[in-house]
């Protein structure tokens, strides 16, 4: 046999048996591998706890499950157990899940230990409440006030205080007049606390001079409410009729502004939240008309209080005069001495601008009293002031907040305790 046969035969048998080489080497590091897994597998799985000393005792059998109540059966959402076992499946093997536990108040008495402060709550109380609303008002007087009355009164001191008066938008004639009787007694034995004293005391009986509260009369009571749009006219209506519905008596309510868009569907939509009954037409239909049907109405039906809802329009005197000359005759018609209040809802953060709102509408109809709203957005609180001694209307309404509850009757007394 030639050498070059013998070559040909060896070489094959030599590429086959390198092949299985390779082929072992191969099998053995994936068996030395798949060792070194699950050594660390086994190393980091959580180890159960042991006990030294006797076995406990066997547990006691568990009770059968009690057959389900159908009506104490609890639905659960499946998609939210899907999401659940889908969060569950990402937790790493042997990690602790978390469980989040709303946290635990502090007792008060450790909390006193500690020295943390006790957690805010809602004021609660008629001067607490209008300390909170009135905030930015006290602000801009009390600190003020405190800085002022904290040292000898002099004539530099006066005329520090006419000013926070004014910025507070108690009008110039009432800030002027309270200064004026401040300096008088400043002259005697006065010191500066009696004389602080002597404004909150005076503040007081300019509001208590002119204020009366409102008081639903016997039979049909009718209350016309004005005021320009913006002000918060028809929100103070839906409130007002809220508060007297849940005092248990049958409210009326009449949408004769008829002259701006969806304001009917405004009072509607405060009507169904107070449960009240409304009357309505289209928009653009005479204002009188629609006083006329909801008189009518409340005649018939033997209603308690009817509360109206006029246009805000103030381009001139003379066409606000006769529009509402002309609903208080149509009133008139139907009850005698009606309306018997006629409300005028005023913006507060408008300040001495509302002020002039206020003198136009009073030439226009008899105000027997104002509601002012927005009182806790608002560093003007004295405007209140103003209204008393320059218009001697009384404020019989205010607005504290967004609330259904937040339209309270005024106080003269804890406002000037809360303003000042």
């Amino acid at each position: 046999m030639s050498g070059v046969e013998v070559v040909s035969m060896v070489l094959p048998l030599a590429v086959i048996a390198a092949s299985w080489s390779t082929i072992g080497v191969e099998v053995v590091a994936a068996l030395i591998t798949g060792g070194l897994i699950w050594a660390f597998l086994a190393a980091t799985a959580p180890q159960p706890h042991t006990t030294v000393g006797p076995a406990p005792p066997p547990a006691p059998p568990a009770p059968a499950p009690a057959e389900p109540d159908p009506d104490s059966v609890v639905t659960v959402d499946a998609s939210a157990e899907a999401d659940e076992a889908d969060e569950l499946d990402k937790t790493v093997p042997g990690a602790n899940r978390r469980v989040s536990v709303p946290p635990t108040p502090v007792p008060e008495e450790i909390r006193e230990v500690l020295g943390e402060p006790a957690p805010a709550s809602e004021p609660t109380g008629l001067v607490a409440r209008l300390r909170s609303a009135l905030s930015r008002s006290r602000e801009a007087l009390q600190g003020r006030f405190d800085a002022i009355f904290g040292k000898p009164i002099d004539e530099a001191a006066l005329e520090e205080l006419e000013e926070a008066l004014l910025l507070a938008d108690v009008g110039v004639t009432t800030a002027t007049d309270l200064v004026d009787e401040l300096r008088e007694l400043a002259k005697g034995e006065a010191d500066a606390a009696a004389l602080r004293t002597h404004l909150q005391g005076r503040m007081r009986e300019v509001l208590e001079g002119v204020h009366q509260p409102l008081v639903p009369g016997s039979g049909l009571w009718v209350v016309l409410v004005v005021g320009v749009n913006g002000s918060g006219k028809t929100t103070t209506i839906g409130k007002l009729a809220t508060r007297l519905k849940r005092e248990g008596r049958s409210v009326l309510l009449a949408a004769a502004d008829t002259y701006r868009a969806a304001a009917a569907d405004q009072l509607e939509e405060w009507a169904k939240r107070a449960e009240v009954e409304l009357v309505r037409m289209d928009e653009g239909a005479d204002p009188g008309a629609v006083v006329y049907q909801a008189m009518e109405k409340a005649v018939a039906k033997d209603f308690d209080v009817v509360i109206i809802d006029t246009a805000g329009r103030l381009q001139t005197r003379k066409p606000l005069m006769a529009e509402l000359e002309k609903l208080r005759r149509v009133i008139g018609k139907h009850a005698e001495d009606a309306p018997h209040e006629t409300l005028l809802v005023l913006d507060g953060t408008m300040g001495q601008n509302g002020l002039s709102q206020a003198k136009l509408f009073h030439e226009a109809t008899p105000l027997t009293g104002v509601a002012v709203t927005k009182l806790d957005g608002t560093a003007k609180g004295g405007m209140v002031l103003t209204i008393a001694t320059e218009l001697a209307v009384p404020v019989k309404l205010i607005g504290i907040g967004e609330g259904i509850d937040d339209l309270r009757d005024f106080d003269p007394e804890a406002f000037v305790e809360a303003l000042t």
